[in-house]
């Protein structure tokens, strides 16, 4: 008879818990150790001279004084921003800004077109030369291009040599001591010095379309600025829409440090605007509390538009910022 072997019982099997959530966060914190503590420094800096820093903002609800703390200056509710609104330099100080910056956002296309237009040069050593000429003057100072400018638009500059050859004038204007030039020098200037480089979003943007797109455009017979028209544009029409949001939002920055630069008192009447304003009477008047409470009410008015923005662009394109 056989005999069946007789079977052991099966060994019990542990069955090993996976580690808990936390020690793989901990465990891939330190892997990323290196990032993370470029993260903090990011973090720690913008803290410390971001937030930190908006303590102060109370300045201008109080009668502040470098004799006294902030906590030891008296309450003054909303006197300094009544005082704003009544300034007799309040009508002038606002249409400057706004009519500045309305003319900024309409340049607000040009960088899009200059993207487009160099995306499609074929030649990459042109392309190179037009990148490198055009984003050029980015890199230099308001300091350096507005003693440039200063001696270009000079009555024995270089542009005046220009026009008076042309035969446009016929004599020699000092552009920076008239007003009402001051407007066109600030917005060309802009635009001489931002092109290139704020194009460089957009040309990033145009990159990371897909190549398929443009050979099915081809096929279908649509030439290059239909191609631009009805592939480019739509393919990067979420970029333009965050840029546009965040333009709007700074409708009231002015470019400080070009309006000082440019500025003198001949000109006062059409360069004084808030950024100049809140300079003037804070440092050079010592008006604290009335210049904090400037700056309180032009960063209301950006964030009313920051929202309002971000939320017709919502409705009209599904992108937004929130």
């Amino acid at each position: 008879m056989e005999m069946q072997p007789s079977t052991q019982p099966a060994a019990t099997q542990e069955i090993e818990t996976p580690p808990s959530s936390r020690r793989k966060w901990l465990k891939k914190l330190y892997t990323q150790r290196h990032i993370q503590i470029m993260a903090l420094l990011g973090i720690a800096w913008m803290v410390i001279f971001n937030y930190i820093p908006m303590y102060g903002v109370i300045i201008a609800f109080k009668d502040y004084d470098i004799i006294r703390t902030i906590a030891e200056a008296p309450w003054a509710g909303l006197t300094h921003f009544k005082e704003f609104l009544q300034d007799e330099n309040f009508v002038n100080v606002m249409k400057n800004t706004l009519g500045i910056s309305l003319l900024k956002l309409l340049t607000f296309p040009l960088p899009i077109a200059f993207a487009l237009f160099l995306n499609e040069v074929r030649s990459l050593r042109y392309k190179k030369a037009i990148q490198t000429i055009s984003y050029l003057p980015h890199f230099l100072s308001w300091v350096v291009l507005g003693g440039i400018l200063a001696t270009w638009l000079s009555d024995v500059g270089i542009i005046n040599d220009i026009f008076m050859a042309l035969h446009i004038i016929d004599k020699p204007i000092s552009f920076l001591a008239e007003p009402k030039y001051f407007w066109t020098i600030i917005i060309t200037s802009d635009i001489w010095k931002e092109l290139g480089w704020s194009a460089i979003i957009y040309l990033a943007a145009i990159t990371s379309i897909s190549p398929e797109m443009y050979e099915a455009a081809t096929i279908d017979g649509a030439g290059r600025f239909q191609q631009m028209w009805y592939v480019t544009l739509p393919s990067i029409k979420a970029t333009i829409s965050i840029l546009f949001i965040l333009a709007v939002s700074g409708v009231l920055n002015s470019n400080f440090d070009q309006i000082l630069v440019l500025r003198n008192s001949l000109n006062d009447s059409a360069s004084n605007v808030i950024d100049y304003y809140v300079y003037y009477t804070g440092i050079s008047s010592g008006r604290y509390s009335f210049s904090t409470a400037i700056g309180l009410f032009k960063s209301v008015i950006a964030l009313i538009l920051l929202l309002i923005a971000n939320q017709v662009s919502k409705k009209l394109n599904d992108t937004s910022l929130f």
